[in-house]
């Protein structure tokens, strides 16, 4: 059984841009300390120092690939990466009773399955974004279309880097999800991914979705709520990757604190915010 008060975290995905935010925030953080750093076998960073690869100077910890090599040496395992990554790493964390926070997006359906499973065995927290402020924003955005209803016509916009790979992004379906169970409907007949040609007239009970791709763009996204005569929108944008990794930081205190109490289970960003 692991001490909340020194819980040692591996990052996979340790050599990305959010892998290496994400080892300068457990490094800084009370509680947690950096054991482990994980990377593809292929990665031109394997053997060099975590610490160095995040432009914070040394910390002793080698980028490894051999996540059985690993297991004894951390507590939870924080992975920002891709879905084949995550799912490379989820199976072996939870035979070992290592603790998850998953920051990844795109998983298919049989593989949030998988994650489940292994949420049986062990502490698991999973959010598409951990930034606390769009935890805020999701709130709002069902309190707005539990007063708005059917009224208004609702449409999720969102913008990343030209790097990223998966679209809508996981935050951008969250909030479509938050918009359905809110207005009784489904994505799985009411998602509108994008337009083109002659569509015909919006489906009353269309949620869009658009996606943008360019630049350095870190994370944006807005939900339009158009009625006739007014519009709202919600917005939030994400200027640095720094509230992700310090929601990621809180979601690792809360594991830990979960497997010192011997806990399993999957958790959302509201348990870690006790929301």
């Amino acid at each position: 059984m692991t001490s909340a008060a020194n819980t040692r975290v591996a990052v996979n995905g340790a050599a990305g841009r959010m892998g290496r935010m994400l080892i300068s925030a457990v490094h800084k953080a009370d509680g947690l300390s950096l054991a482990s750093a994980l990377e593809h076998p292929d990665s031109p960073h394997i053997g060099a120092d975590a610490g160095t690869i995040a432009g914070r100077g040394p910390v002793g910890v080698a980028i490894a690939a051999d996540i059985d090599a690993a297991l004894p040496h951390f507590d939870m395992l924080v992975d920002f990466s891709t879905p084949a990554a995550t799912l490379g790493k989820l199976q072996a964390c939870a035979h070992a009773g290592k603790g998850l926070v998953i920051g990844t997006t795109g998983f298919t359906t049989d593989s949030l399955a998988a994650i489940r499973l292994a949420a049986e065995a062990v502490p698991v927290v999973m959010a598409p974004n951990m930034s606390i402020g769009m935890f805020v924003a999701g709130k709002l955005v069902e309190a707005a279309a539990q007063a708005l209803g059917d009224d208004v016509d609702v449409e999720v916009i969102e913008a990343h880097h030209r790097h990223k790979v998966d679209a809508p992004s996981g935050t951008a379906v969250r909030l479509g999800e938050i918009l359905a169970s809110t207005l009784g409907r489904s994505l799985a007949t009411d998602a509108v991914y994008g337009r083109e040609g002659f569509t015909g007239e919006r489906a009353p009970r269309a949620i869009g979705f658009h996606s943008l791709r360019g630049g350095d763009i870190v994370g944006e996204h807005t939900v339009v709520f158009a009625g006739t005569g007014e519009r709202l929108e919600i917005t939030h944008r994400a200027a640095s990757r720094e509230n992700f990794a310090a929601g990621a930081v809180r979601a690792a205190g809360f594991v830990a604190d979960k497997l010192t109490a011997g806990a399993s289970g999957l958790f959302g960003m509201d348990a870690v915010l006790d929301l």
